[in-house]
């Protein structure tokens, strides 16, 4: 068992911490902070809308090979909204990719 004692600015610093991570265990937080030195939660919007993207991406292109194989034709529209989708992915990942980077 260890113990420690803290003054009450430390101990608000410690609660602030421990409100910003979303935990209410202050065991498990000090054990965890004692062991690995951090914790990083990663908050990242961007990753939802990557995510998002990709779903419905997926969708389009599944919809398009059904399209495909039923009537023989694919259409340039079809193609270009396909374009559009992926165009968003990569700018997406772009994103996601800069606030990772901006973690180090």
């Amino acid at each position: 068992m260890l113990r420690f004692r803290v003054n009450e600015q430390e101990q608000q610093a410690i609660k602030d911490k421990m409100d910003a991570l979303g935990t209410g265990n202050l065991e498990a937080y000090l054990r965890k902070m004692a062991l690995d030195g951090y914790i990083v939660k990663m908050d990242l919007p961007e990753l939802q809308t990557l995510v998002s993207l990709l779903r419905r991406s997926s969708n389009n292109l599944n919809q398009l090979t059904r399209r495909v194989h039923e009537t023989g034709h694919i259409y340039d529209a079809d193609l270009e909204e396909l374009r559009r989708d992926f165009d968003r992915l990569w700018d997406g990942t772009r994103q996601l990719l800069h606030s990772l980077a901006v973690l180090r």
